[in-house]
């Protein structure tokens, strides 16, 4: 069995929770992949926001309410919620020109005007307002007066949740369309991964607010058993495969490598030496997570221009004649990270959405994710009762894994879909590991599932087409 710390990362545990961080013995990492579209080694808590047009975009506050479900005198308490808008393409309440709004996800907002230029092309189409509304708890929408009282406790972090954050959007959606006297203009709902889950669930729970919605990269069926746990590393494998045989042969072949090396007299001395870790490993499964880390944020973050894919391959394949397999995994590492100092076990900036996305994941967000016998990785099958345990040593609180199909549904979900859903495109890359958990076929003639064969994560909509 490996070993994985069921706790935040020593720079995160001064400011959160305060929890026992006993490792917790257990069968599966229990880190469900983050879903941001920006990778994690381009995000971290001290990153600084690339500046957007202030002449075109324009941030804005809402006074938002805490709890939107409950009537207790706390759930009246209220937080500034932001959200940014521009004006540059619209068409008018006048003319009842469209408003198209960007459900923010597990993250900050700074960033995505820049990003997405999929929404200002289609913005400049369709004479359309462009808004961008942020996530409760993340960037400048955090409650309490500061993320350290936020994320103080499960009493306070209780309000962080995706019912709560939709009924936030549709609230600061009808203030844009009272301010701006728009309320002819239909809405349409855009979001990416997280972000998409949102848009498409916005549809169906205020189809009086939208009148459609966008979802990109949307695993909505990874709950409940529907898709099948080790589906995400399937993909990552074929991947993998699919860019170089090589490549795929030699990482399958290193985990073994790794501990018959580490089981050697001094072997985790020599591991660490080969890949430069920043201390000495007191076990293989530093080293293993973050190679399974590494590879599968690279496929799902598998970009122009850089497609780390291709990147870690290169080196691995690249490597000099000669070379054993660990030496062409690390030059695998190098190729992607550069040959810096190091990089494995060293100290990290750990993001906002890393912090954001674990209290989700061990709340309602329980994606099931586990690593089966035939992919390039080690066996590693998810376990549900190892899995809550580790949550509620970390949080205090136990996971509700049912609780987003019963609130959302995603059994029989053409079924279902059919029955009253509409107006609805769900669009996926398939290279993105989470796309196995996405609607990849059309349920009725409203609700289309289209898809790029190379794409991969939000590849639809990160630049300008």
């Amino acid at each position: 069995m490996l070993s994985y710390e069921f706790s935040l990362p020593v720079d995160a545990m001064d400011n959160h929770f305060m929890y026992n961080s006993t490792p917790l013995t257990a069968t599966h990492n229990w880190t469900i992949p983050r879903m941001s579209p920006i990778p994690d080694w381009e995000a971290s808590l001290h990153d600084h926001p690339v500046a957007v047009d202030a002449e075109e975009v324009r941030t804005f506050f809402f006074k938002q309410t805490l709890d939107h479900f409950n009537y207790r005198p706390e759930s009246y308490t209220t937080f500034q919620q932001r959200y940014l808008i521009n004006f540059k393409y619209w068409g008018g309440a006048n003319s009842s020109a469209p408003i198209f709004a960007y459900l923010g996800a597990e993250a900050p907002i700074d960033n995505i005007p820049n990003r997405l230029g999929f929404l200002i092309d289609n913005a400049a189409s369709f004479n359309a307002l462009l808004v961008y509304i942020e996530h409760r708890y993340y960037g400048k929408s955090v409650p309490f007066g500061s993320r350290e009282e936020a994320l103080k406790n499960a009493s306070t972090i209780g309000y962080f949740n995706s019912a709560q954050a939709l009924a936030d959007y549709a609230a600061v959606l009808n203030h844009i369309k009272n301010t701006l006297h728009a309320q002819n203009s239909p809405v349409i709902v855009i979001g990416g991964s997280y972000g998409g889950m949102l848009a498409s669930w916005f549809r169906l729970k205020y189809p009086h607010l939208t009148i459609g919605a966008l979802a990109s990269s949307a695993p909505i069926l990874y709950f409940d058993k529907i898709t099948p746990q080790d589906g995400y590393y399937s993909v990552v494998s074929r991947d993998y495969r699919e860019a170089s045989e090589t490549c795929y042969k030699t990482i399958l072949q290193s985990w073994s490598e790794i501990h018959r090396v580490a089981s050697q007299p001094n072997g985790l001395i020599t591991l660490s030496q080969i890949f430069n870790t920043c201390h000495t490993l007191n076990q293989p499964d530093a080293l293993i997570n973050y190679l399974r880390w590494m590879y599968a944020y690279a496929a799902q973050y598998n970009q122009p221009p850089k497609y780390p894919v291709n990147v870690i391959c290169g080196g691995i394949d690249g490597a000099s004649l000669g070379s054993d397999i660990l030496s062409k995994i690390y030059a695998g590492v190098v190729a992607l990270r550069g040959n810096t100092t190091c990089i494995v076990n060293g100290p990290t900036n750990v993001s906002e959405t890393t912090v954001g996305w674990r209290w989700q994941t061990c709340s309602e967000m329980v994606i099931p994710i586990g690593i089966g016998n035939n992919t390039m990785f080690e066996a590693n099958p998810f376990n549900l009762k190892n899995y809550v345990e580790g949550c509620k040593r970390m949080f205090g609180v136990p996971p509700r894994p049912h609780w987003v199909t019963t609130y959302y549904g995603g059994h029989n979900i053409k079924l279902v879909l059919r029955r009253f859903g509409s107006n609805i495109i769900f669009s996926n890359g398939l290279k993105d590991p989470y796309s196995i958990g996405g609607v990849l076929e059309n349920i009725s003639d409203n609700i289309v599932a289209v898809h790029t064969v190379n794409g991969s994560e939000l590849g639809e909509e990160l630049g300008s087409n």
